[in-house]
């Protein structure tokens, strides 16, 4: 056989590892588990980090103001040294539609070795648990600015969580899908993100797979208390895995699946912007090695770029074996993309354009490396983390 031929078929073999072996990841069926409304329902605290957040807060807030929860719950919202008046735009919200009490609190600069939301949710915990208004929370909802909730999206969480004894239960909040960039990267984004973490090993009892959906986490306090989190976390950029790595740690049980009552409204509409919401923390993700950069980029050529390139090789160059192995692997990749397609309302004909999107992820990766080793480490919304010190340094 060819060289292109060899390399489609170490293709076709990832994919058939990928269909079978890597925990269905491509099924879109972890949704809430079994629920059943509990004999009392516990008190939940929703704490938001908020920075700069008045474009969305609109829209935001007050579906979680309108809360359809039987229990006591309230609202802390931390405006996190914004300059758009969030917090200002928060309390007016609060006054015009009422719902759950609401407190607006501000933490100051972040300390050193904290990133910025987690330096937010720190305070926001901290106040939540302070209040003479509100008994002892029972429960944290985390959930971004930028995540719009169903009225009964609170009551279902608890209830999942109670029902199942789970200790943390994490939605991954539909993103938005409005532009031509985002049809085209969002469901992908969260396609490759199962593909890491399978979200059926993340549901099993024991399992070592560990992951969360950050925009949406309702976690028992006495199992943040057990992990000691945040501060356990304070330095982490890709929050919501360290979490649950630090929950799975202490012996917590984790749900994570896909949101039927969440959405995020944040736009992105152009490719830059989410040109940056990937990069920033594309590197991280790899744990700032080079070796598994090399690796990443490797890994998504052979199992993205190489099947279409065989199919080609094998029409106009008359390579038959490669022709043949490059569809097949094609046609796996394609069936695997159309269950995320179809839970985005997309066109199941996108599923073609699958390896063009992932050689733009691997172009956001790379420029990621590049960002981290020019000094610029990971940023957002005004912040720049620099690159984390040595294992020895931090010791």
């Amino acid at each position: 056989m060819s060289t292109i031929a060899w390399i489609a078929l170490g293709s076709s073999a990832a994919w058939v590892w990928l269909l079978l072996g890597q925990g269905f990841f491509w099924r879109t069926d972890q949704r809430l588990p079994r629920r059943e409304a509990p004999a009392r329902w516990p008190s939940v605290a929703v704490v938001v980090p908020a920075r700069d957040e008045a474009e969305v807060l609109p829209v935001s807030l007050p579906s979680l103001l309108a809360q359809d929860y039987p229990g006591p719950a309230w609202i802390v919202l931390v405006d996190d040294g914004s300059k758009d008046g969030t917090g200002d735009l928060a309390r007016a919200l609060s006054v015009r539609y009422g719902g759950l009490p609401l407190t607006v609190a501000s933490p100051g600069p972040p300390e050193a070795g904290w990133t910025g939301k987690l330096w937010a949710v720190r305070h926001g915990i901290a106040v939540a648990r302070a209040g003479e208004a509100w008994p002892e929370p029972e429960y944290l909802l985390l959930t971004d600015a930028d995540i719009a909730h169903e009225p009964d999206s609170l009551r279902e969480l608890v209830a999942a969580a109670t029902t199942q004894s789970i200790d943390l239960v994490s939605q991954m909040a539909r993103l938005r899908v409005a532009s031509g960039w985002e049809r085209l990267v969002v469901p992908a984004f969260v396609y490759f993100f199962a593909q890491l973490y399978p979200f059926r090993r993340v549901n099993e009892a024991g399992a070592r797979t560990a992951a969360a959906a950050g925009g949406c986490v309702l976690l028992r306090t006495g199992m943040a208390d057990r992990a000691g989190v945040p501060e356990s976390i304070r330095h982490a950029v890709i929050d919501d895995v360290s979490l649950a790595r630090a929950v799975r740690r202490a012996g917590g049980r984790l749900w994570l699946g896909l949101a039927e009552r969440v959405d995020s409204i944040r736009p992105y509409p152009r490719l830059g912007s989410l040109w940056r919401m990937v990069s920033r923390s594309a590197y991280a993700q790899l744990r700032h090695n080079p070796l598994l950069l090399a690796g990443t980029v490797g890994g998504l050529l052979l199992v993205y770029a190489a099947p279409p390139a065989a199919l080609a090789a094998g029409l106009l160059g008359g390579d038959t074996a490669a022709g043949l192995l490059g569809a097949g692997a094609w046609a796996v990749m394609t069936g695997t993309y159309m269950p995320m397609l179809r839970y985005y309302r997309q066109s199941l004909w996108s599923a073609f354009l699958l390896p063009f999107t992932a050689v733009l992820y691997l172009c956001m990766t790379v420029d990621s490396a590049v960002q981290h080793y020019r000094g610029r480490g990971a940023s957002w919304k005004g912040r720049t983390y620099p690159r984390p010190r040595t294992r020895h340094s931090r010791a």
